[in-house]
């Protein structure tokens, strides 16, 4: 250790990299260069001792990668890699990695492009060791990047822009909390269709494919060298696409659960024909209550704005008279809503939009959401004038 500090020391003092190699091997204290003696000596009086790979100066390594192709390494511009440290009497993570993958039958290694350059080291340690009919095929995945193409994706990045760079959620000894895609609410077919895309494309136009579909389709071939920028809005139309390929009552069965955690108890068909009416704003099922609560229970609070706007002047008797009207609805269907209340408001003379707008506002708490028809038929009469009769 201490001749290796001087002999770090001194060719950074010449403006060089020190490298334990074919060249400077024999320069050093070591099993090559001592008495076997000695080197036995050495060996059981201290633990500050290594095993490394001595690599060879004159060989062309021939590699292939599924990705990348052939690849082709010049062994004297590699260095003797530390395989076995005494200190702690483990392997490091070369001999490890390689033993590992040969005792378990690995037939593919697919892992990313930073260990590239471990590659040369790993072939010549199957051929070391007499595995070279074992050697696992091998592909090294580009990086993902971030979305601005500058650099390395990262959780920090994950954090800063708020999306999750994890599949599941994860929890540092900090106590700090980095978000997962699992408990943001993504479906795992979605996920995985989105990371399938990240340098990888099927050559046709289609990008939504079943698990079934992306396992016969993908193939390590069609992988681009280059890194992919990460894109979080296309992460999120990926789950929205799958979602909407999703039943309405499977939808409503994930979604009772987070109604019921609210103190809701609604029938599946009611909470279906609920989540139909606002299903192509939402990308996650955990977004349905937020854009659907006026549907279970009548808004306690009332947009500002909107109030401002349309709650005046003779606004607060009209709407009398128009839950008038629709008190005597026998049929209180949506045609019925749609035919009736349109009519009533053209036949008095009434401002169509101040009404309209001031309906909502009285049913959700604003200005946006489904058709006013379609909520009062959905929350039925006697609620729709319960919300129409409550001051504000």
């Amino acid at each position: 250790s201490q001749e290796l500090d001087i002999m770090r020391s001194k060719a950074e003092a010449e403006g060089k990299a020190f490298t334990y190699n074919h060249q400077s091997r024999m320069s050093l204290n070591n099993s090559l260069t001592i008495e076997k003696e000695e080197t036995q000596k050495r060996i059981s009086s201290s633990s500050n001792w290594v095993i490394r790979y001595k690599m060879p100066h004159d060989k062309i390594i021939k590699m292939a990668d599924l990705i990348r192709g052939d690849i082709e390494v010049d062994s004297s511009t590699l260095d003797d890699k530390v395989l076995w440290k005494a200190a702690d009497g483990l392997p490091t993570y070369h001999l490890a990695n390689v033993v590992d993958d040969k005792l378990m039958e690995i037939t593919d290694v697919i892992r990313g492009e930073e260990w590239l350059p471990s590659l040369p080291l790993h072939y010549m340690l199957y051929e070391s060791l007499g595995w070279n009919n074992l050697r696992p095929s091998f592909a090294h995945l580009s990086l993902l990047l971030k979305p601005d193409g500058k650099g390395k994706l990262s959780k920090r990045d994950g954090d800063r822009l708020g999306f999750p760079v994890f599949p599941l959620e994860w929890k540092n000894d900090k106590g700090e909390v980095s978000k997962g895609y699992r408990e943001e609410g993504y479906y795992p077919e979605a996920f995985v269709n989105m990371l399938a895309f990240m340098g990888w494309n099927p050559g046709t136009e289609q990008e939504v494919f079943s698990l079934e579909e992306l396992a016969k389709a993908f193939s390590l071939e069609r992988v681009i060298h280059s890194g992919a920028k990460f894109n979080a809005e296309k992460a999120k139309w990926y789950n929205q696409e799958y979602l909407r390929m999703k039943p309405t009552s499977q939808l409503a069965g994930e979604f009772t659960p987070i109604l019921n955690s609210k103190g809701i108890y609604k029938d599946q068909e009611y909470i279906s024909k609920a989540i139909e009416l606002i299903r192509d704003r939402i990308s996650f099922v955990n977004e349905i209550w937020p854009l659907s609560n006026y549907l279970f229970e009548a808004p306690e609070v009332f947009d500002q704005k909107v109030k401002a706007k349309f709650w005046k002047g003779d606004i607060p008797a009209t709407i009398a008279r128009v839950k008038e009207m629709l008190s005597d609805i026998k049929e209180f269907t949506k045609e019925e809503i749609e035919e009736q209340l349109p009519l009533f408001i053209k036949s008095n003379d009434l401002p169509m939009g101040a009404v309209m707008n001031s309906l909502r506002l009285l049913l959700v708490g604003e200005s946006k959401g489904p058709g006013v028809a379609d909520i009062m038929a959905l929350i039925g009469k006697e609620e729709t004038l319960a919300r129409l009769g409550k001051e504000i």
